[in-house]
């Protein structure tokens, strides 16, 4: 199977095929999602198997401009008529209290629900088309639960290679592009706002001081006792080559002693280090919007130059850098101990 061009034609088989219980991947401007009916469980647990995603960890619900959302949400808090109308369409999701008949398979068997708005054309037009408008698509990165999340439709092609043949669990995937912003929206919860006010579950392209701005309140950090949500375990967003962050000052020295152990490094960067010779290499933007674009198809750049480990260039650690940094880290997580190893 290959990308489809998002015609209408194609946009409308696409919706077809949803509404017939089907997954079906699609451009967002964050980064693809694999798309399935929000209200039909066993096109949700498609998801859940094609992606082996664990059962308790939720998605979001993808909505139409316009769309009801105390369809799905049991009430709208004054903070999220804010928010919606400030971000909306746009990279952020909202964690809410799920209205009794939505099913829990959504939301990881939770009393929540997460839902955002798109601002992809290709992403609105196919929720419009599916059910008219009025329903909604559970929709999590269209890849390998945890693997590095997918910005062009190539990606997902790489991802699903048996769940793409014919008779397989993906009956298509739209081709929009590349994704505008290129990591997962921010998530904010409002489900507890008279225990714990808002909380920011997940940094993205929107910041924590945005969302401070719209609510004119503050925003807290995740608790112990936070709804669980999309890309918020402590391992995520990796790709198979291990990734370690390192401070611009050891980049040279490091590089140096893992090349003298016959170690092949790949390296990605947003300042010049010209002591450092390496065959796999990609500069990053040095601002944080641009950087946020590039990283995931950087991230699989490097994965396919086999080397033993990638060497990330550790970031400025101010809020505009929190969505990216968050990423890196989480990415990281389960190569803490392979420099030390690989240095002997």
């Amino acid at each position: 199977m290959k990308a489809v061009a998002c015609t209408p034609c194609a946009i409308a088989e696409a919706a077809e095929a949803l509404e017939s219980g089907l997954l079906v991947a699609f451009p967002t401007e964050t980064v693809y999602g694999l798309g399935a009916d929000a209200e039909n469980p066993d096109a949700v647990a498609r998801i859940y198997e094609a992606k082996g995603r664990p059962s308790n960890h939720p998605v979001i619900v993808h909505v139409a401009p316009g769309a009801d959302i105390s369809y799905w949400a049991q009430q709208i808090p004054e903070q999220a008529q804010q928010l919606i109308a400030a971000f909306w369409p746009g990279p952020l999701t909202l964690i809410l209290k799920r209205a009794a008949h939505i099913p829990d398979a959504v939301s990881g068997g939770q009393d929540t629900v997460g839902i955002r708005c798109p601002s992809h054309p290709v992403a609105q037009e196919l929720l419009r088309a599916f059910k008219g408008g009025r329903g909604g698509l559970a929709a999590p990165s269209a890849n390998k639960f945890g693997h590095v999340s997918p910005t062009m439709a190539e990606h997902v092609m790489e991802e699903f290679t048996q769940e793409l043949s014919p008779g397989g669990l993906i009956a298509a995937v739209l081709d929009g592009g590349q994704s505008e912003v290129g990591i997962e929206s921010t998530i904010v919860d409002l489900s507890r706002l008279a225990t714990h006010g808002p909380v920011l579950l997940r940094p993205g392209h929107i910041s924590a001081a945005q969302l401070e701005q719209v609510m004119q309140m503050p925003v807290a950090s995740p608790d112990a006792a936070a709804p669980r949500a999309s890309g918020t375990l402590d391992a995520h967003y990796a790709p198979h080559t291990p990734v370690v962050q390192i401070r611009a000052d050891e980049l040279d020295q490091v590089v140096t002693q893992l090349q003298a152990r016959g170690k092949q490094v790949a390296l990605m960067s947003y300042q010049a280090h010209p002591a450092i010779q390496t065959s796999a290499w990609r500069y990053l933007p040095a601002d944080p919007v641009s950087y946020a674009h590039d990283l995931y198809a950087g991230l699989r750049e490097l994965d396919h130059a086999q080397a033993d480990l990638i060497l990330v260039e550790a970031l400025p650690q101010d809020q505009d850098w929190q969505g990216v940094n968050d990423r890196l880290r989480r990415a990281a997580f389960d190569s803490r101990d392979v420099l030390a190893r690989l240095l002997g």
